[in-house]
């Protein structure tokens, strides 16, 4: 019988023996990152996923209605499954060159680390499974969710989630970076974008000089005027802006793209009101058209810290001398926290120059990543999170 002890003497040679294995999943990554996934554009990557899987022997491998890759691995008694999910998609478009560059200590490319290492690891899990020779008693569903990111709102997992007849006990969602990354709550969080445009009938004689940038900067303003509480932790994170053609020219739209994070559900629910408000003053006083799109919620939740399944990630990461980085989360945890499901968002490795097309990830550290996902598989499926 598998004891905490054990599993932990086990995991440095466990780290030794899956780097012999480091081309199979190089290759993976190399061509999984060079297939361009943006939202709600995944299919090659999906269709690349499920060859793998049916290349590895995994028969039950499909495609549902919401374009999600999944791979099912039986397990020796299939009561219960164990979901390893990890987005397909990038924020990078199909235009954008996905040439991946491997370097002897690391690969860089556009969304190596968000997500294709992440996709890669899933992708070649059962065949590290096979050549370790880990059998499990639970069943493991490898999902590649989709339409993750942005405007995606996670609705490839949540539509697996309300869709599948799993008996799922406890999930893992796995991200390139940052290894040590250790997520298990959500913060509630609401996402949109503050449009400005200047209409053609604009009345120049009432409001004067039009520029949607100045407008939009008025309603920046604002926002930073807004009083937020420290208690609970609340932010509002400008993330983008982008607005007029060229240097001479009145730019005659603007778009900023926001988000608020809070501990609260109230707090945020009370923050967007704020911003509707702020936008609805602005443009009655500029004759712009201003306009607020939220298109992505999140609420607060998830297992608390003493929660066993936590206990058994921190216990993982100690044996391999992995520094836990304790941080909520706004990906697939969330949807998962909305379906009760004990559930974590594990790093592989470390990455610089995120979301960037020169974004990179470490090479070496992939292996004691692996084996830590592989460790807390193996402490779930052996009960020790129970």
């Amino acid at each position: 019988m598998m004891t905490s002890k054990t599993l932990s003497k086990e995991l440095p040679a466990l780290e030794k023996q899956l780097i012999k294995h480091k081309e199979v999943l190089l290759a993976n990554l190399v061509m999984m990152g060079e297939i361009p996934s943006p939202t709600f554009g995944e299919s090659e990557r999906i269709e690349f996923l499920l060859n793998r899987f049916n290349e590895a022997g995994l028969t039950e491998s499909s495609v549902d209605d919401g374009g999600n890759g999944i791979g099912l691995l039986k397990g020796t008694n299939g009561e219960n499954a164990i979901l390893i999910n990890a987005h397909a998609d990038t924020v990078f478009s199909a235009k954008t060159d996905h040439t991946m560059q491997v370097l002897s200590d690391k690969i860089v490319g556009p969304g190596v680390a968000d997500n294709s290492l992440g996709l890669a690891v899933i992708t070649t899990l059962p065949y590290l499974l096979e050549q370790l020779k880990i059998e499990l008693n639970h069943d493991l569903i490898l999902l590649g969710g989709t339409k993750s990111l942005g405007r995606g709102d996670l609705q490839g997992i949540r539509f697996f989630l309300n869709n599948n007849n799993f008996k799922i006990s406890q999930a893992i969602c796995v991200e390139g970076v940052q290894l040590g990354r250790l997520s298990y709550s959500s913060i509630g969080m609401l996402r949109g974008e503050i449009t400005c445009r200047v209409p053609e009938s604009y009345d120049w004689s009432r409001f004067g000089d039009a520029s949607a940038i100045l407008t939009l900067n008025e309603v920046i303003n604002k926002i930073n005027d807004m009083r937020l509480p420290k208690r609970p932790r609340t932010s509002i994170v400008m993330g983008s802006i982008v607005g007029g053609t060229s240097f001479n020219t009145i730019a005659r739209d603007a778009t900023l793209g926001f988000e608020v994070r809070s501990e609260s559900q109230e707090v945020v629910d009370s923050t967007g009101q704020t911003i509707e408000d702020i936008v609805m003053e602005v443009s009655s006083k500029t004759g712009d058209e201003v306009e607020l799109d939220i298109f992505a919620r999140r609420s607060p939740g998830g297992i608390p810290y003493a929660h066993p399944l936590n206990k058994c990630a921190r216990n993982v990461m100690d044996s391999l001398g992995i520094e836990p980085r304790l941080a909520p989360s706004t990906s697939e945890l969330a949807a998962l926290i909305d379906k009760q499901i004990p559930a974590l968002t594990l790093g592989i490795t470390e990455g610089d120059r995120l979301q960037k097309s020169d974004e990179s990830i470490m090479i070496e550290p992939i292996f004691k990543g692996l084996a830590q996902l592989i460790g807390i598989i193996k402490s779930i499926d052996g009960g020790l999170c129970d």
